[in-house]
């Protein structure tokens, strides 16, 4: 067994995305690790209940040996062994994000020796991570582009606080991932908008969608409101859809207790301008996620916004992985190009 890599979890943004992109990395390259300072930027540090889930989930699949692995930690380490295609049930039993933990050991099975079903619960629609309809519409189509067949299916939405949400994925592995380039994004073929409102004045709905629609100069025949009674709790989802030839990009706000419907959707709005002014395929937020697959597969290139502090810590933690390199090169104003190259030569793949 290789000597544990150390990484620092305050380092860039010091968040949970350190340990997540760590956990990720460890199991796909069989590189053991240790990580100290979990989570010591934010407020409440250490191993909280979505995270603890996402480590255990990656030591059931990897069959991984684990010290630290209890709530409130702020050091673990990680010993990968054999990736275990197979089913499986990770529930985070809060509102605490189930797309995150799916995003931990997705990269695993993606280039796993067989089939994976998996079962996950817990938020599916939470402010502090990415939405189920942005993994659905955005994160696993990209995924797929790179060579696995990826499906999910939503069950029932957990909005925070209450959670109780719940989802199905089902995974058919490559060997290895493809190298993607997306430069363009193509011609915009469909805009649209949705309020979700769940066990809440459905006026709430009406009020975001209307906002946005002016906001963005759309037609109101472009938006529509849908009631989720099957939710376990109370919540409120705004999303806003850019359908282009090469790619979709979701883009979300939530309702939050005493905050007007009309700002939950300026915030939505103001995002979805900066996309659509840059002119970029890829948004701020997927940027980020994409790069671990980048990295474990043949590399590739995209345009997007100005990085994020997610972004660059990303690929601090990539870069302590693997024998890759990754450049941010500023296009024009709010145009960067960021690509991967690695070490060991690259493989032909999809372009945009």
């Amino acid at each position: 067994m290789d000597e544990p890599i150390t990484i620092d979890g305050s380092m860039g943004e010091g968040g949970g995305q350190v340990l997540r992109t760590s956990l990720a990395l460890s199991m796909s390259t069989g590189r053991p690790f240790r990580i100290v300072n979990i989570r010591a930027r934010r407020k409440h540090g250490g191993l909280l209940r979505q995270h603890l889930t996402a480590l255990n989930a990656a030591a059931e699949v990897s069959r991984a040996r684990v010290d630290g692995a209890v709530p409130g930690s702020v050091e673990v380490t990680f010993e990968p062994r054999n990736v275990l295609p197979g089913s499986y049930r990770f529930s985070v039993g809060t509102a605490g994000s189930a797309t995150l933990v799916l995003q931990t050991v997705l990269p695993a099975l993606a280039t796993a020796s067989a089939k994976s079903r998996l079962v996950l619960e817990g938020g599916t629609h939470n402010p502090w991570a990415p939405p189920f309809d942005f993994l659905e519409r955005t994160f696993i189509p990209f995924l797929k582009r790179m060579g696995p067949d990826v499906s999910c299916q939503l069950e029932r939405p957990g909005f925070y606080p209450a959670g109780g949400g719940r989802f199905i994925v089902e995974v058919s592995p490559v060997a290895r991932l493809s190298r993607v380039s997306l430069l363009h994004r193509g011609a915009i073929r469909r805009s649209g908008c949705r309020a979700v409102v769940a066990h809440l004045d459905m006026n709430i709905g009406h009020r975001e969608v209307g906002a946005v629609c002016r906001g963005l100069g759309w037609s109101p025949d472009w938006a529509e409101v849908t009631a989720c009674p099957e939710s376990t709790g109370p919540g409120n989802v705004l999303i806003v859809a850019i359908e282009s030839e090469h790619i979709t990009e979701i883009f979300t706000g939530f309702g939050a207790r005493g905050v007007p419907a009309e700002r939950v959707a300026a915030g939505t709005v103001e995002e979805v301008r900066r996309y659509l002014a840059a002119g970029v395929p890829v948004g701020v937020h997927l940027a980020d996620q994409i790069l671990p697959l980048l990295a474990l597969g043949g590399g590739g290139s995209f345009r997007t916004v100005a990085p994020s502090p997610h972004t660059m810590t990303n690929i601090d933690v990539i870069e302590r992985f693997l024998d890759v390199r990754i450049e941010c090169a500023r296009i024009a104003d709010d145009i960067w190009e960021i690509t991967v190259e690695h070490a060991r030569g690259l493989d032909s793949g999809t372009q945009a």
